[in-house]
């Protein structure tokens, strides 16, 4: 992956509270990141979530989540998390991200999420909402 893949980032800098004994990010924080990235994306292409979940009584669950490191990312570093809609489903939708650092092109790690989109009463799988699918279109095509 290259930064050039992206459109989309947000910026976080290492906290101290996120690193562990070896003075690199702990590997549960990645997962953070890469949920806030997504949540500002998200907010970045005018998906109003919480709305969403009010008018429909659907939500995303997640159902996958990967992270692969590589290269250590340590206290006070900052750093881009990069996010795109890697494949939309009927019922899931399917995020990649890459971090990268502030600046830079080497990549310190990438990621898979996916989410899929349940009727909350049911529990069943329902389509993604073709509200949502034509606002990711749009941030594709930019």
């Amino acid at each position: 992956m290259k930064k050039s893949d992206f459109v989309f980032f947000f910026p976080f800098r290492v906290r101290y509270s996120e690193i562990d004994g070896q003075g690199v990010m702990y590997n549960a924080h990645y997962l953070t990141y890469y949920d806030t990235a997504i949540t500002e994306f998200m907010r970045s292409i005018g998906y109003d979530y919480m709305g969403q979940v009010k008018r429909t009584g659907e939500d995303f669950h997640l159902v996958k989540s990967l992270v692969e490191y590589k290269a250590p990312i340590r206290f006070d570093d900052d750093v881009e998390v990069h996010v795109r809609v890697g494949r939309i489903g009927r019922t899931s939708l399917t995020f990649e991200l890459a971090v990268f650092p502030k600046g830079g092109d080497r990549l310190m790690a990438t990621g898979e999420i996916v989410w899929v989109n349940t009727n909350q009463a049911t529990h069943q799988t329902t389509p993604v909402p073709a509200d949502l699918i034509t606002l990711l279109d749009a941030a594709a095509a930019q």
